[in-house]
């Protein structure tokens, strides 16, 4: 079936479920929930022992009888049962208060370009079991170029690319519709992972998870640019603490194979658009979106990559939700989301 704005209008909750940060969306209220998607779980009774950020926190820290787990990756949830749960958790403490005991009638949520059908069916799933009566799909592509302010219901091209924790989509959109889309199974943790691994091989070095973000910043600088940064992890070898100055041109170099895929997809798309389109890009550019579109220098690379002007948008990690949001407050223009399934 064809999804309208009209239909979008009538649910009251728009939510976003990503692999790094879920994010709830009260109609006419705003933004109420915005926590990690993540849970930590006692696996000798099986409850359920924090969410959120604070589990997020115990990520790497906890005795072997508590295990940390994340529900949804890739934008799909992949564990029904504990993003229910996890869920409620965040609905009992942030939403009632602000739901005034009103049942849950319809729900929004986002969900990855070319979702199968069993993604698909795991998202109405995983809201229905809280009391949704209907769940309504929206391209998350489609949402976050709404959520960026883009023109998407003009007859011209817009190019969005959302960077997200574990998947990087791009789209040429023209008149409301996906012209050409590309989804690649890249995002910030598989940057993060190539670092990893970098230390790994060159140094003996296990990094500690946190220990990795201070290293993005060799992204925005050239070579030579930036200062040999320190990390602290464990020798692989003896298993004790240990401290290097890594050098930031092998960092780079590790950093730039998952970038190369994201880069290649961008050429992949507008090989599958009209002439007239790719023309209204060269002056409009690429708009980044999603939580890693805040990797800094990302939008550099592109540039040079692609010779195309890249910008960020304003709040890239939370434009899905809230063009979701704006969609079910009627802030946009009238226009056709397209077939989606229910």
């Amino acid at each position: 079936m064809t999804l309208s704005l009209e239909q979008l209008r009538r649910c009251a909750v728009a939510v976003d479920l990503g692999a790094a940060r879920t994010r709830i969306y009260l109609k006419r209220v705003g933004l109420i929930v915005d926590e990690p998607t993540v849970a930590a779980v006692n696996t000798r009774t099986g409850g359920l022992i924090a969410v959120g950020s604070f589990a997020e926190r115990m990520t790497g820290r906890t005795p072997g009888h508590i295990m940390v787990v994340r529900p949804v990756s890739g934008g799909a949830v992949v564990d029904i049962a504990m993003a229910q749960r996890m869920l409620r958790q965040f609905v009992g403490d942030k939403v009632r208060r602000a739901w005034r005991r009103k049942p849950l009638l319809r729900a929004a949520v986002c969900t990855p370009h070319d979702a199968n059908p069993l993604a698909q069916r795991a998202a109405v799933e995983t809201l229905t079991g809280l009391g949704a009566k209907r769940v309504e799909l929206v391209d998350t592509l489609v949402a976050a170029a709404v959520g960026c302010g883009l023109p998407v219901e003009r007859p011209e091209a817009t190019m969005i690319m959302v960077c997200g924790a574990t998947t990087t989509q791009v789209a040429v959109l023209s008149l409301g519709a996906i012209v050409a889309a590309e989804k690649v199974p890249v995002g910030g943790d598989t940057v993060d992972h190539a670092v990893v691994q970098h230390l790994r091989n060159e140094h003996e070095l296990m990094l500690a998870s946190q220990a990795v973000r201070p290293l993005h910043l060799v992204m925005s600088g050239g070579a030579g640019t930036v200062e040999a940064p320190e990390v602290h992890g464990r020798d692989v070898a003896t298993g004790l603490a240990r401290s290097v100055r890594v050098n930031p041109d092998g960092v780079r170099a590790a950093m730039h194979t998952p970038l190369t895929a994201i880069t290649d997809s961008i050429g992949a798309v507008l090989r599958r658009c009209p002439p007239d389109l790719v023309a209204d890009l060269a002056d409009r550019g690429i708009m980044l979106a999603g939580g890693s579109a805040l990797l800094p220098g990302l939008d550099s690379i592109l540039r040079r990559a692609t010779g195309m002007p890249v910008q960020v948008a304003e709040q890239p990690d939370v434009c899905a939700v809230m063009g979701l949001g704006a969609m079910l407050d009627g802030n946009v223009q009238p226009f056709d989301l397209g077939p989606l399934a229910t």
